[in-house]
């Protein structure tokens, strides 16, 4: 039986919004990254920043729980004809256990607020090169203020569908994914942010930068109904039989909020590095 996870990475892979190319020019500038790397992208999903790191650096080891989610990055790397990411299954209370290199720059999305942070944050002081670093990015509700009106259109169908928790009880979401399905943009709750920064403030990497961009993001109704296919808590393994029902009755509903069929919505992406402090 497929898990909400597994159903939930061929949606993952092709309807979740990258990261700004802002984002990848910092860590190339930051990092000095000239192709002779190693990095790490713990937590990688289906291997978005993976893959825009690997032609920059030497090599990217991308380790991930869920298979399914590793097999479309594997997938992704083939059609892309990258050859220099290594998938690996494991989460992050195995990763000092994978025997990898010695790693110059980890990057880790929203998937760190569920790892054990004092742990995960030990093992990667052991693992990194001293001037290595650590890059926590995600998203969170940008200068708009309010949500945009079709986010309630999409709550509302889940509700009816899944119920008002989307589906489940435990509010478990999955690698990279944010806390409630309607956050469509992976958004991160600004006091969650501050408690990650306070993690790495006590870590052997408490020397912390913070950037910020506003970023517009811009969704047809059909990249709406697959990007709720791509959480775990509104993914097919949940919807089962009732998923066509699903992806007509919400693909149909947004139009007939906006018959324009464009939605938008500003999210504030943010990258936080963490380096040791120098001497």
């Amino acid at each position: 039986m497929s898990t909400p996870f597994a159903s939930a990475a061929p949606y993952h892979a092709r309807y979740r919004p990258p990261y700004p190319a802002e984002f990848y020019t910092l860590l190339a500038d930051r990092f000095a990254l000239d192709g002779w790397q190693t990095v790490l992208d713990l937590g990688a999903g289906t291997g978005a920043n993976s893959l825009a790191l690997a032609p920059l650096v030497d090599h990217v080891y991308a380790v991930d729980p869920e298979p399914a989610m590793l097999a479309e990055g594997r997938r992704l790397a083939e059609e892309r004809g990258c050859t220099n990411v290594s998938w690996l299954e494991g989460d992050a209370s195995v990763v000092s256990r994978l025997c990898l290199p010695r790693i110059d720059l980890c990057v880790i999305g929203s998937a760190f607020r569920r790892m054990d942070r004092v742990r995960v944050l030990a093992d990667l002081d052991a693992m990194l090169a001293p001037r290595g670093g650590i890059v926590l990015v995600s998203s969170a509700a940008g200068p708009e203020g309010q949500s945009p009106p079709w986010i309630s259109v999409v709550e509302e169908v889940c509700a009816d569908f899944l119920g008002a928790d989307g589906g489940t009880e435990d509010g478990v979401a999955g690698p990279g994914d944010p806390a409630r399905p309607e956050d469509l943009a992976r958004p991160e709750d600004p006091a969650r942010l501050e408690d990650l920064d306070e993690h790495l403030a006590k870590s052997a990497f408490s020397r912390i930068d913070t950037t910020v961009w506003n970023q517009r993001l811009r969704f047809t109704a059909d990249q709406l109904v697959g990007l709720q296919l791509s959480f775990p808590r509104s993914s097919p393994a949940l919807l089962g039989n009732r998923q066509r029902a699903f992806e007509s009755a919400l693909r149909q509903t947004l139009l007939d909020h906006d018959p324009g069929g464009t939605y938008t919505r500003t999210v504030a992406v943010t990258a936080t590095l963490a380096t040791r402090p120098r001497p």
